[in-house]
């Protein structure tokens, strides 16, 4: 099995392409720390490494964040063994049902709500996908659209001013009612 590794623009995390499905179209999985991957074995074995502080899963790649104490220097070997071992192995990459956050909109608002997911899923979460993260739409209210950005994005210094200035922009332009877009956490 050959694995690809790939930079991001975020300086602290790796971009892990194995070569095969990870998630595949059931979405993305996001794991701050070690107490939230106990439904995935991936990102448990991963974070069983020292220095790991984040793990996403995306549909063909896994992107992982090392915690700023010592660097990739080891530990870009230690993740791709750990990947590895994990799809030799055969093990599922998620167990159970997922936890996926409830959209906070009012449902007047469903039709701008379609349009908003519509313009993320066909022109912004491509590009983010592409730098190992994903933006997920969590709300939209008094023309505040609300998202929260997983994987390379999270904690990227970058991630705020494309944000703000690629996103809101966009949506601003073909969605007359948004008037600004927030990053939240989950």
């Amino acid at each position: 099995m050959f694995i690809e590794t790939e930079g991001t623009p975020n300086p602290a995390t790796l971009k892990f392409l194995p070569g095969r499905e990870v998630m595949g179209d059931r979405g993305t999985a996001d794991f701050a720390n070690a107490d939230t991957a106990a439904r995935s074995p991936l990102a448990a074995r991963i974070f069983a490494l020292p220095g790991v502080a984040r793990v996403f899963l995306g549909s063909d790649f896994v992107t992982v964040t090392e915690d700023g104490e010592n660097g990739w220097l080891g530990l870009r070997a230690q993740v791709l063994s750990a990947i590895m071992d994990h799809f030799v192995a055969g093990l599922p990459v998620l167990e159970g049902a997922g936890e996926d956050g409830e959209d906070d909109f009012d449902p007047a608002d469903a039709e701008v709500v379609e349009q908003i997911k519509e313009l993320l899923d066909t022109r912004v979460r491509p590009a983010v996908a592409g730098d190992g993260g994903d933006i997920v739409f969590r709300g939209f209210r008094e023309g505040v659209v609300k998202l929260h950005l997983q994987g390379a994005c999270s904690g990227c210094p970058s991630s705020r001013a494309t944000l703000k200035h690629g996103v809101e922009n966009m949506l601003k332009h073909y969605v007359p009612e948004v008037v600004a877009v927030e990053q939240v956490d989950a």
